[in-house]
Parts: C-alpha cells; sequence; structure tokens
C-alpha cells in the first residue's frame, strides 16, 4: 500500500475531480470543510487518521440522495476507488461502513451505532450543516431543487422513512425544523457538541431575523 500521505493526496484529486461543478452544496468544498473537520474533531477524539480523513473524503462520491435513494452506491463507489489504491481491506470495510450510515434520513429514523471515526466523521459532515455555511447550503439545495424559500401554508414534518425524507417537497426553512435545528442534539462527540453550540445559535439568531422580516419588521 501507497505512503498514508500519497493516498490522502491521490483522493483528493480524485474527489475534487468527480464533484466538480456539483450546483446542490454537496460539491467538493463541501468535502473540503468536512475534511478539514474531521481532521480537527478526530484529532481532539483521538481517532484513526487515516479511516477518518478517508470517510470524510468520500462520504458523499455518490450520495444517496442522487442515487434514488439507493444508499449502497456511495460505499461501493468508494470502495472501488480504494480497492485500486490496494488499500488494506480492513480500512476499506471500515470506510465503507461509515459511508454507509453517517447520513440524516430523517427524524424519526433510526440511526445505526457508529465505530469512534464514524461518530468523528458524521459529527463534521452534520457541522457544515450548521451556522452560516449550513444556511447557504439549505438555500442552494432547495433552489436546486425548485423549492419554495418558506410558506406558511406548509408545516415541517417529522419523517419517519428515508424514503419519505428523500421525496419530501416542503420549504427550506422547513428544512431547519425537520434536520439543521436537530443536529445540535445529535452530535457525538464533545468536541462535536461545543462547536455545534455556536452554529445553532446562529441559525435561531437567523430564523428569528427572518420572520421579522417577512412581516415587515
Amino acid at each position: 500500500m501507497m505512503s498514508p500521505s500519497h493516498l490522502i493526496d491521490r483522493t483528493v484529486d480524485h474527489v475534487r475531480s468527480a464533484l466538480s461543478g456539483e450546483g446542490s452544496g454537496h460539491d467538493w468544498w463541501h468535502v473540503y470543510r468536512v475534511w478539514k473537520m474531521a481532521q480537527r474533531i478526530g484529532q481532539a477524539e483521538a481517532a484513526d487518521r487515516l479511516v477518518v480523513e478517508l470517510a470524510a473524503l468520500l462520504h458523499d462520491i455518490a450520495d444517496w440522495k442522487s442515487q434514488g435513494g439507493d444508499s449502497t452506491v456511495g460505499p461501493k463507489v468508494a470502495g472501488d476507488w480504494l480497492r485500486s489504491l490496494d488499500v488494506e481491506p480492513g480500512v476499506i470495510e471500515h470506510v465503507c461502513r461509515i459511508i454507509a450510515d453517517i447520513s440524516f434520513k430523517g427524524a424519526g429514523v433510526e440511526q445505526p451505532g457508529l465505530s469512534l471515526e464514524g461518530q468523528v466523521v458524521q459529527d463534521a459532515d452534520r457541522l457544515d450543516a450548521m451556522g452560516a455555511i449550513g444556511i447557504a447550503r439549505a438555500l442552494a439545495y432547495g433552489g436546486s431543487k425548485g423549492r419554495l424559500i418558506y410558506d406558511p401554508a406548509v408545516k415541517p414534518e417529522e419523517h419517519r422513512s428515508a424514503q419519505s425524507y428523500l421525496k419530501s417537497g416542503g420549504t427550506t426553512v422547513n428544512h431547519f425544523y425537520e434536520k439543521l435545528l436537530l443536529l445540535k442534539d445529535r452530535m457525538n462527540t464533545a468536541t462535536g457538541r461545543t462547536i455545534a453550540a455556536r452554529r445553532h445559535q446562529f441559525m435561531e439568531d437567523y430564523l428569528r431575523r427572518f420572520f421579522e422580516e417577512w412581516e415587515g419588521g
């Protein structure tokens, strides 16, 4: 197997190329931010650095939402890439399990158990859905799907299945209540919880201002 640093460099180039031009908020720069945050959390939580970095870099290589809800595609694509680089089978299996299990699939959908490394990558991914960047990504994603920003007559839902969540056509503001504001209390690590608290507060402040302006304030 090539050195860890060379393996990471090759994977960075691969993912950057694969996600070039993606406009829904699941682009290379989302992956970049998750990768950097995962390094930060992983170091603080003493997680396996190679597994954390590879899983963070490959977690959206074929996002389940863009694959019609098929959550097996992402792990398969990631696994094929890692096997092409002769990565150890145990590392490949661990990385692919993380990719299969970390996604949020609805407020009422049970979350699979995660390894420490999976918890780190999930926290990093969820933190990128919070705060100022999380707001920008929510608006970008909603726009890419042709969704309204807000409609007072359309109420948030608690999705009880991944398919219900995938097919949801609610507004972007509803997405805050269906996912983004729930993430603070679903952080796995102490480091993630500390960072999430600030980002959560920013989203609450934003929504307060949004509703004031909605009514002419």
